[in-house]
């Protein structure tokens, strides 16, 4: 069996993707260092045998490998380069992975600071972060990706190398740029048969279950009928920070992607109505601000 990792692994950032894959890596055996902004959200991962680090630069030292699953790209900057940051004390001598979505560019400039990064896109939800049965998709060397491979496999059911570093995030950004577009199609036509009249979830259901819905779609239909938002799959604000990453990149490589561009306009005014930590099929209310929680 090829051994996995050569020592203990760091997970930065423990929101529902982080903790699901610290989660994963304690149940194969790995030893594990975890860090978190706020130390509370560590604790069931120190229950279950993980080393909480005050600091990153403490969660880092003596590891293998380190995983940054941050939120964007300010929380990457402050656990990188802030104060007991995971490079304040020098170049990271194992193998870093950026797995939390920001701009390919921001990936790149990291290689300066350390020999071997990898940027991660992820697909799944934490269920699949925590089960081992992610799609991962990999940039960076060949040579690091191939070093790495063992520990990618523990994480993923599948593990793409794309190419050079900052491919993984153009294609995370692909996808989600699909998935916003996808779920606001199919809240505005729900928005618009039931203002025809028709009723709404007979209207989901026909969607999810025809040819015209990916699982995507089927998926979050469910949100969709039931109304409710909380404890989100993917934060609405997030998905409003890719869209607007996806539409930038769109526009330094001269192209004009007007339902990316829409897609973005809607997400942004959702956050602004305060719907930013509710699950991304909120952007429903954006399209019907009055209607509240209505099904």
């Amino acid at each position: 069996m090829t051994r996995m990792t050569d020592g203990p692994v760091a997970v930065i950032g423990l929101g529902r993707m982080g903790t699901g894959l610290a989660t994963r890596l304690l149940e194969q055996g790995v030893e594990v260092r975890v860090w978190n902004r706020t130390p509370e959200r560590a604790a069931p991962l120190a229950d279950a045998g993980a080393r909480v680090a005050p600091h990153p630069a403490d969660a880092v030292e003596g590891t293998s490998s380190a995983i940054c699953a941050v939120a964007d790209s300010e929380a990457l900057s402050a656990v990188l380069r802030g104060p007991d940051g995971l490079l304040a004390r020098g170049p990271y001598p194992g193998t870093l992975i950026c797995a939390g979505t920001v701009a390919p560019e921001e990936v790149v400039q990291i290689a300066g600071d350390a020999p071997a990064v990898l940027d991660v896109g992820m697909l799944g939800n934490r269920d699949h972060a925590r089960d081992g049965e992610l799609r991962l998709f990999v940039g960076g060397e060949q040579r690091v990706f191939q070093a790495a491979l063992p520990l990618l496999e523990t994480l993923g059911k599948e593990v793409v190398h794309l190419g050079a570093l900052g491919s993984g995030m153009r294609m995370k950004l692909l996808l989600n740029l699909l998935m916003g577009v996808e779920v606001q199609a199919m809240a505005e036509a729900t928005e618009l048969a039931a203002a025809a009249g028709l009723d709404r979830q007979l209207v989901l259901k026909t969607i999810a279950g025809s040819g015209f819905a990916s699982p995507v779609m089927a998926f979050k239909s469910r949100r969709l009928a039931s109304g409710r938002f909380d404890e989100p799959d993917f934060r609405l604000r997030l998905m409003a920070k890719d869209l607007i990453l996806a539409s930038k990149q769109a526009a330094s490589a001269g192209l004009n992607l007007p339902l990316a561009t829409a897609a973005a306009e809607t997400h942004v005014r959702a956050t602004e109505q305060g719907l930013g930590d509710e699950d991304c099929a909120a952007v429903v209310r954006a399209l019907t601000p009055n209607r509240g929680n209505a099904t």
